[in-house]
């Protein structure tokens, strides 16, 4: 497909297209590591997606208690213009909202989650995650072609034949259309939601397994960009990583956890093979997001470990006058089960 000329994909090379590059070429090194700010949480929380207000009223409803759609596009606005985050990963409405403010462009490039599968539906008082994944998609792709080239797409697998095979056909009429518009895109693929008869010691080999499996009929033209899948532990993520290395492997955050989980997190998976991040609750729930993220970096680069980002973390809340959501001793813990053997 030829771009017009006010296109995304007619614009100059960006940093996430030269990161690739060189990850691609065998050049890597730390400063080519991914990290994306995923605000797209709106598709799966509602009004809680961007966040309680500090001192909140009690209780799970009502005014006041969780911050504004505007502060939630403040928020990425101020991750954006600090310039350490490559993508940016919102809802379709918010991200028209910020490419028609000129809030994102140049070096950072903005994404739109494609699909809502119902395993992403987090409703307050909702049940849909106690149940097998079934494939939705809100977005209409030629509706954010004018202002976005790159979008997540994700599914999950639960050994149920019938489910699997409804994410797997829904996933193919999704990649002819985006081929068909010059749309490129990454591939989330969650851990199972609803497993059917599958032993929890299994989840990684299976989700490897199945990632493989979808993508060996896939030709170039229709791959993913790169993977952004949960972090099942070091020997999960080194096999898949070993197994195709045309493949650029990538981590989601999953729950908020600790900040030593954050930075350990970025450590273990750079050490095994992953080449990306991709935080959501990690950055959004955290205390000053973007003293968060301007850690990151030094940690990929061998700068600070995961403990010592922990306390020069504490430092810069201390010093901005902001009260930590937990002690020191309690954020160095690491509570992530697949993070505790790293």
């Amino acid at each position: 497909m030829t771009s017009s000329p006010s296109s995304p994909a007619a614009t100059a090379v960006r940093r996430l297209e030269r990161k690739l590059g060189s990850i691609a070429a065998g050049r890597y090194v730390p400063d080519d590591f991914v990290i994306a700010d995923a605000k797209d949480a709106d598709m799966a929380f509602g009004v809680a997606a961007p966040g309680r207000m500090p001192g909140a009223p009690e209780g799970v409803a009502g005014p006041g208690r969780y911050r504004t759609r505007d502060a939630y596009l403040d928020a990425m606005r101020a991750v954006v213009a600090q310039g350490e985050v490559d993508i940016l990963l919102a809802s379709a409405s918010n991200a028209e909202r910020l490419a028609a403010d000129g809030s994102v462009g140049g070096e950072v490039t903005l994404a739109v989650r494609a699909n809502d599968s119902t395993d992403i539906w987090s409703s307050r008082g909702g049940s849909y995650l106690a149940r097998p994944s079934r494939p939705f998609r809100t977005v209409d792709l030629a509706a954010i072609q004018p202002f976005c080239d790159l979008v997540l797409y994700s599914v999950t697998f639960n050994n149920d034949r019938d489910a699997d095979l409804a994410s797997l056909e829904a996933y193919r009429a999704f990649r002819l259309q985006a081929a068909a518009l010059g749309i490129r895109h990454f591939l989330e693929v969650f851990n199972p939601n609803a497993p059917s008869d599958l032993a929890p010691e299994d989840a990684g080999a299976f989700v490897n397994d199945s990632i493989v499996r979808a993508l060996a009929g896939v030709t170039s033209a229709e791959r993913p960009l790169f993977l952004k899948v949960a972090y099942n532990g070091a020997d999960a993520l080194a096999e898949l990583v070993e197994h195709d290395r045309s493949l650029v492997v990538g981590i989601l955050g999953g729950s908020a956890g600790t900040t030593r989980d954050t930075f350990e997190l970025l450590d273990q998976a750079q050490r095994h093979g992953g080449r990306v991040a991709l935080f959501g609750r990690k950055i959004q729930r955290s205390e000053s997001q973007l003293d968060l993220v301007g850690l990151m970096r030094p940690v990929l680069r061998g700068e600070l470990t995961p403990a010592e980002a922990v306390r020069a973390y504490h430092e810069a809340l201390a010093a901005a006058g902001i009260r930590p959501h937990r002690t020191l001793e309690a954020d160095l813990e690491v509570t992530e089960p697949a993070l505790r053997a790293g």
